[in-house]
């Protein structure tokens, strides 16, 4: 537990070698490694992904994102002649899009950017720190992105996109085109597996958050009450709403495959209890934060000194999570977006825990 103090940035320190950063998924997506943390007795249990369905009971559900991952990573240059790159954050017509661009010097509103291939994109506006991007032809933006653009890969994987990456930096049940990163606790789910799990009599309900670049934002100020946390945009459908009504109804666990699904979740859970929803959140989970949704979590291991690092800190307790980070570094396991995965029970002392 945190000193009854404003909780600092610094408080989700911890130190990883850089080799274990994962640059590449491993070869078979459920071949993973999986680290449990005992709920009763904080015992840190190294197991395989493969193992999941054995911490599972007939009558749980689990809670998986949606989102597709479009490749929204493009290169070219400025009228000028200055070179661009361009990251979409968000689809916002047929034609429009908001957008990350680097360049020597920001270009002004009215410019063009010609982007490889042979594709014209008009500069209309400056958004905070976006541009609003407009594309020029008869294809959609989306169309355009599938056939030219690049799978925006996290910053910490330190090599070019490959063929494998369309495939791979992709959960296999993706359906809803709009994220530019990947659900990534998803991401070691296969066929067999979910197989398995369905065969065990665990129920599955999807949600939909279009991950955006900003969840690989770092959070620059010290004091986190400071911090402004970026809005991504999602769906709870009324079907999702009822299946974890009936879990809690019949004694099931609410088990959240990602932090993006506890923040849908917990958006849609605002007045005490899952209802539909659609639209943004820019909700930020720390320490002190009552869930009300979500009991069980898998994630993946995140960033030190993240918004994804501490939420998890929240769900499960902020000494107990840096022990089991600290564990998964000595025992060597992979880290971030291709890594391995983390099991987590709620436990309601480390539910309620405060500064």
């Amino acid at each position: 537990m945190l000193p009854s103090r404003a909780m600092l940035r610094t408080d989700f320190k911890y130190n990883l070698p850089e080799a274990q950063i994962a640059l590449h998924p491993c070869e078979v997506r459920s071949a993973s490694r999986l680290l449990r943390v005992n709920p009763d007795t904080d015992a840190l249990i190294d197991a395989q992904f493969a193992d999941l369905s054995d911490l599972l009971e007939a009558g749980d559900l689990l809670v998986f994102n949606d989102t597709r991952v479009i490749p929204a990573r493009m290169w070219g240059n400025k009228d000028s002649g200055g070179k661009v790159e361009v990251l979409v954050e968000r689809i916002t017509g047929q034609q429009q899009v908001l957008a990350h661009v680097r360049a020597s010097k920001s270009p002004r509103p009215g410019s063009w950017l010609r982007l490889d291939p042979d594709i014209s994109v008009q500069v209309i506006e400056r958004v905070d720190d976006l541009f609003r991007l407009e594309f020029t032809g008869t294809d959609s933006v989306l169309d355009i992105l599938e056939a030219h653009g690049h799978m925006p890969l996290p910053p910490y994987i330190k090599r070019e996109d490959e063929m494998q990456d369309r495939s791979r930096y992709q959960t296999i049940y993706a359906q809803t085109p709009g994220a530019v990163a990947a659900p990534t606790a998803g991401l070691h789910f296969d066929d067999g597996s979910m197989a398995q799990l369905r065969a065990r009599g665990v129920d599955m309900a999807f949600v939909t958050l279009h991950v955006g670049a900003g969840t690989f934002q770092p959070v620059r100020v010290e004091k986190l009450d400071d911090h402004v946390m970026h809005f991504e945009y999602l769906e709870v459908d009324a079907a999702s709403c009822d299946k974890i009504a009936a879990a809690r109804a019949r004694g099931g666990r609410v088990v959240a495959v990602g932090t993006t699904v506890v923040r849908c979740l917990e958006t849609a859970a605002r007045n005490g209890r899952p209802e539909p929803y659609k639209g943004e959140t820019n909700l930020f989970i720390t320490p002190g934060y009552r869930f009300q949704c979500v009991d069980a979590l898998l994630t993946n291991f995140h960033l030190p000194e993240s918004t994804l690092l501490m939420l998890v800190c929240a769900f499960a307790g902020h000494s107990r999570m840096l022990s089991a980070y600290q564990h998964a570094v000595d025992a060597g396991y992979r880290f971030y977006s291709y890594g391995d995965a983390m099991f987590i029970e709620s436990r309601e002392d480390s539910r309620k825990a405060a500064l």
